[in-house]
């Protein structure tokens, strides 16, 4: 063939190779699989709904522009109500766990998916301390693990993270003396846990997540015993946190009995509960899309325009579009820059300094996977990583088709 002929054709396999790249799905697209989606998105299909491409992770504190510079509360975390009620879990116990669930997969999975805060409800049961979705006392058939269980997922997280920070807000039905403190004690959590000493009670910032990470001080406890504060040193979570009511999906905002009012600017921390009282796996998807994003800035207003720092919801990772994750990066942007997503923050942007970029750049549900369950996958098994060679191969493909043009 001639030098034109062989341009040509080259020039034909970079076009379709790029053709496939763009052709790669954005967010609510159609799909089949997940390497229809675009990087960051997933294929997910609700009940009898046409699968679509959807968010299926936040960004990670470490890729935001100010990183970890700013104080705790300035910070806004995907927190899944009862994070021990897995769907399909099998009671330890031998019995049919007939409580209702709030999530379908393992605490190590939310917390690899950048789920920061946990709900646990924690009763005295057998002789020890067990995560039960219960009412006045636990049962066999609504008793799921032991508490240890996953406290050890909370330390192993920690242990093989260094940088990053998770909150567990104690449900507390314990009466014994000393027993929940134990628990922390004997599974390794105590060393990480933030002095109550340090919370600020005036409303004021507390330290910024750089200097508990320099402090290893990388995990806040809050418990509902307002007790516990004297006897074992874990905070009172009004002391410090303002909640809405929880079971609410209305265009309204309004505080929990327990709680201060949400204008209450003693406490600088934002507690959001977004999930219906009765959880259901299928209506998940509608109630955590549009109409979750109305209401963060529903309460927005409620709490004095001041932006929730937990965001706490049920079946986390279900959504028709942007779902939990969106909703996050917002709040995030809203914290960092003023801006309706943490992505169009930048480094040194003051508030309303925002970029036209929204991207969202986070790991595929392969990696994601993969992370939770064992070693480190080869990035050949990323639908992203072979969208990137195939972008890096025709742009050096196309370079040296242009130097051999013009050689000639």
């Amino acid at each position: 063939m001639t030098l034109q002929e062989d341009l040509a054709v080259a020039l034909v396999v970079v076009a379709l190779l790029f053709g496939e790249v763009a052709a790669l799905g954005g967010l609510s697209s159609v799909c089949t699989t997940d390497t229809d989606c675009g990087p960051g998105l997933s294929c997910f299909a609700c009940k009898t709904a046409a699968p679509v491409c959807i968010v299926n992770q936040a960004l990670s504190v470490s890729s935001f522009p100010k990183t970890y510079s700013l104080p705790y509360n300035k910070y806004a975390w995907i927190t899944t109500h009862n994070a021990y009620a897995i769907e399909g879990e099998q009671s330890i116990l031998g019995t049919t766990i007939i409580s209702p669930k709030n999530q379908e997969d393992s605490v190590t999975s939310q917390l690899n998916r950048n789920v920061r805060g946990l709900m646990l409800d924690v009763y005295e049961f057998r002789g020890d301390l067990w995560l039960c979705h219960s009412i006045g006392q636990c049962f066999d058939a609504t008793a799921f693990r032991p508490l240890n269980s996953t406290l050890l997922e909370v330390a192993s997280f920690l242990d093989t993270n260094p940088n990053e920070v998770v909150t567990i807000f104690i449900e507390d039905y314990v009466t014994t003396p000393n027993v929940l403190k134990n628990h922390f004690l004997s599974t390794g959590l105590m060393k990480y846990m933030f002095p109550l000493s340090l919370m600020p009670r005036d409303g004021s910032d507390w330290p910024t997540i750089a200097s508990m990470i320099a402090s290893n001080q990388r995990l806040i406890v809050f418990t509902s015993d307002k007790t516990k504060e004297g006897t074992e040193g874990i905070a009172y979570q009004w002391n410090f946190v303002v909640e809405n009511q929880y079971g609410t999906l209305t265009e309204t905002c309004s505080n929990r009995a327990e709680s201060a009012a949400l204008t209450d600017t003693t406490k600088s921390l934002i507690l959001e509960n977004y999930f219906p009282n009765d959880p259901n796996i299928d209506d998940a998807c509608v109630i955590n899309s549009a109409s979750l994003a109305e209401a963060i800035s529903v309460c927005h207003t409620a709490a004095g325009n001041r932006w929730s720092n937990f965001l706490a919801v049920d079946f986390y990772k279900r959504s028709t579009a942007g779902g939990v994750f969106s909703a996050i990066n917002k709040l995030n942007g809203q914290h960092h820059c003023g801006c309706n997503d943490i992505h169009q923050c930048q480094a040194s942007s003051t508030q309303g300094g925002c970029s036209a970029v929204t991207a969202h750049a986070v790991l595929t549900p392969a990696q994601i996977s993969r992370k939770s369950e064992g070693p480190a996958p080869s990035p050949e098994s990323s639908s992203t990583y072979v969208t990137m060679s195939k972008i890096i191969f025709c742009t050096h493909f196309l370079i040296s088709c242009l130097s051999l043009f013009l050689q000639f």
